[in-house]
């Protein structure tokens, strides 16, 4: 229980705390930061999207096309859009449920994942896994097979093709992982949700589960970290090569009071995990992004900010140069891998980052924390 009020204590991420930091943050985003050195310009603007109010940070959103899809809330409420986020409707609303990630298949099957009980106040749904089959209007809980999973803060999803019955075919791997704080379970799905198992991966040094992004059924990373006391808390990367049977250990931080949060990759050998910070000495104010250029064997540090107020989350990249990190009490950009970065105007506490291919060669994308945020990027001619 202490490690977790310590947790509470540190993080000052409950929605009253974020929403008050929103509140009183300055509306031009120069100035709050130092850049290692100055980056240029962002080409095209983000576009704050109309939603309902939320006082605190919402944490994914999920598109299956550039047009139609999801997000996700801690009130329990989950939206929906078919026309690119011109219009969100609500589709679901379940109080006393934190609904921390969310990932559909296509158009009507999806799944979303509550944090579970004991963490944030008022939450007092203990069910981690829900599904659906109408698009999101209705979701039911998902049964599995294996240890109790106490809360989900990321799913991912892989299509795999295979022969059958003399056809190619898909299907689909959804994995998911929790929580923050503690503890680290992965759940598992080989056949497009229809039966899952979970798994400890405490064992393996994963203490908790942030993030987790899989290149294929057996091959993908995830964001932790060392220790449940986050006084001692190593960021650390793992790594499995079985498809989450075992993990092995590709990062770690040498500072306490840090966790590994979200990760990107824009290539299978290019990828930034952001590295968050809860140390309360204000002289230790640089803050770092992860970077890897060769699929995951090694990792580096590359200085984000010198800034004590900063904590980072959501982390999305367009391509190996062009991408952005979410935090506290704002945003960064950068258009050169990392090596300089700038303030964005994407809005406060960024959680995830989705990025969508576009038919024209371009893309778009779209950031979600204290508000919904959209740009769209047309190919380069």
């Amino acid at each position: 229980m202490k490690h977790l009020l310590l947790w509470l204590l540190l993080a000052g991420l409950t929605s009253r705390a974020v929403a008050q930091t929103a509140q009183t943050a300055p509306t031009t985003l120069a100035g709050l930061a130092t850049p290692a050195k100055p980056a240029p310009a962002a080409a095209s603007p983000w576009q704050k999207q109309t939603t309902d109010p939320y006082r605190g940070k919402q944490d994914d959103i999920s598109f299956i096309n550039p047009h139609q899809g999801w997000y996700v809330n801690g009130a329990g409420n989950i939206y929906g859009t078919r026309d690119g986020g011109e219009h969100w409707r609500k589709l679901f609303s379940q109080p006393g449920t934190f609904f921390r990630c969310v990932a559909f298949l296509d158009s009507l099957r999806g799944f979303a994942g509550n944090i579970g009980t004991e963490y944030f106040p008022g939450v007092t749904d203990t069910i981690p896994l829900y599904a659906t089959r109408d698009g999101g209007r209705s979701w039911r809980p998902v049964k599995y097979k294996g240890p109790t999973v106490k809360g989900l803060c990321a799913l991912d999803i892989v299509r795999e093709q295979f022969i059958n019955a003399g056809n190619t075919d898909f299907r689909y791997h959804i994995f998911g992982g929790g929580r923050v704080g503690g503890p680290g379970f992965l759940l598992h799905s080989p056949d497009n949700g229809e039966t899952w198992t979970s798994r400890d991966l405490r064992p393996f040094g994963a203490e908790f589960i942030l993030d987790i992004k899989m290149f294929s059924a057996r091959e993908g990373f995830i964001c932790s970290g060392s220790s449940p006391d986050v006084a001692k808390a190593n960021a650390l990367i793992l790594e499995t090569n079985d498809g989450g049977q075992t993990w092995q250990k590709r990062y770690q931080s040498t500072r306490p009071y840090e966790i590994t949060w979200k990760q990107s990759w824009p290539t299978r050998q290019t990828g930034y995990v952001t590295i968050q910070s809860y140390n309360p000495d204000t002289l230790v104010a640089r803050r770092y992004v992860a970077k890897t250029t060769n699929g995951g064997k090694t990792w580096k540090e590359i200085p984000l900010v010198t800034n004590a107020k900063v904590r980072e989350f959501g982390i999305g990249f367009a391509d190996e140069k062009t991408g952005w990190v979410g935090a506290m009490p704002a945003g960064y950009g950068t258009r050169d891998g990392g090596q300089s970065w700038a303030p964005v105007a994407f809005g406060p506490a960024v959680n995830k980052i989705r990025i969508i291919k576009t038919p024209d060669g371009g893309y778009v994308a779209y950031a979600i924390g204290v508000q919904v945020h959209k740009l769209t990027a047309p190919r380069k001619l």
